[in-house]
């Protein structure tokens, strides 16, 4: 129950994203709702693919592409609203960067996967939709030009792993902590404008 409240939380806040990059874009009605789908569900296609679980969880509960589908109607509805508070859009991605790399941690550690497979997947989970987005909307993934980005998702999967290393009970305090520490250094990077060194 857990894991798919996390789940559903973090596939409502990408496929707000997705739906308004395709408003950007000047995309139509299919267009938004196909972004905000694959935006939304792409990171756990990938993170079930990875562990065997097959076919994956959101081509077998209709909830995944339904919770897609209404952030693509409130960002049709409201999308002047929605597009002119960008920073919102902005935070909700962050949120859902944190709650998938919760999710894609508690996947691979409850598949019996290695620490490092457990950072991993984390990772993949919380950009694998952000990437398939930007790559459909014609643009350089966010998480390849320098942006805190996957590096947070990357710390929060470590702080998974570590803090199981040191207890086996907390699991709550685990989560919690996994989902906290990827958004504040998500959001943190964002205020101080800090990017990773480019080549």
């Amino acid at each position: 129950m857990i894991f798919l409240f996390i789940d559903l939380l973090g596939i409502f806040a990408f496929a707000l994203t997705g739906a308004v990059k395709a408003a950007n874009k000047g995309l139509d009605w299919f267009g938004a709702i196909a972004l905000a789908c694959a935006t939304g569900v792409c990171g756990g296609i990938m993170r079930d693919l990875l562990l065997g679980n097959t076919p994956p969880l959101a081509l077998k509960e209709p909830t995944y592409i339904l919770v897609c589908i209404f952030a693509s109607i409130v960002v049709i509805v409201a999308q002047k609203k929605v597009v002119r508070r960008w920073i919102f859009v902005q935070i909700a991605d962050a949120i859902g960067l944190g709650f998938f790399a919760a999710a894609g941690a508690i996947q691979a550690q409850d598949a019996g996967a290695g620490g490092i497979a457990i950072v991993f997947v984390a990772v993949v989970t919380a950009v694998g939709g952000g990437m398939l987005r930007d790559i459909l909307a014609g643009e350089i993934p966010q998480v390849l030009t320098g942006e805190i980005y996957a590096t947070a998702a990357l710390v929060g999967g470590l702080f998974f792993w570590i803090f199981g290393l040191c207890t086996s009970e907390f699991q709550g305090a685990k989560v919690a902590g996994t989902v906290a520490i990827t958004i504040i250094l998500r959001l943190y990077a964002m205020y101080a404008k800090l990017t990773l060194p480019r080549t």
